[in-house]
């Protein structure tokens, strides 16, 4: 599944689908089949990355968007960690996975379709929140899982 971020395996063979789909290739050498093949090459996974921004766009727009959809989230995960439906509490690690989830995950992928340019201008304004978003995350993430946590206890309570 394109949106499968968990699989290492899946990540490495899309890393290099992509390295072959946008490596710099003499240009002059291809044939019409294998430009045209090349074409297709980068049109797919073009779509993939395109289906995996899509998974994960609260993170390249507006803080506030990025913050209503990241505390949605973490509460389904902790209602689920409540219910017994989850094995490990998602409030301990919650802030620094986050910073790992834009280092590793949402800034590259923002970088790649920046590179590609199928945004256009478009493109440096996505990378830009979610550099944007993983700085303000840094200064806030930690007090903003408190105040979930907080939250949900009091919706519980009611």
């Amino acid at each position: 599944m394109a949106t499968d971020i968990a699989d290492k395996e899946l990540q490495a063979l899309r890393k290099d689908r992509w390295e072959l789909a946008f490596s710099n290739v003499d240009s002059a050498s291809k044939s019409l089949d294998h430009s045209v093949a090349s074409e297709d090459r980068k049109a797919t996974i073009v779509i993939e990355h395109l289906i995996q921004a899509s998974d994960v766009s609260h993170t390249m727009q507006h803080w506030h968007i990025y913050k209503k959809w990241n505390e949605r989230f973490f509460m389904e995960c902790y209602s689920a960690f409540m219910a017994g439906r989850a094995d490990s509490d998602p409030s301990e690690n919650w802030y620094k996975g986050e910073i790992g989830f834009f280092d590793f995950y949402v800034i590259p992928l923002a970088r790649k379709l920046q590179s590609c340019g199928v945004f256009g201008v478009s493109s440096d304004e996505y990378l830009n929140y979610a550099m944007a978003n993983r700085e303000e995350w840094v200064r806030e993430g930690e007090s903003l899982v408190q105040k979930f946590v907080e939250k949900f206890k009091e919706q519980k309570a009611v």
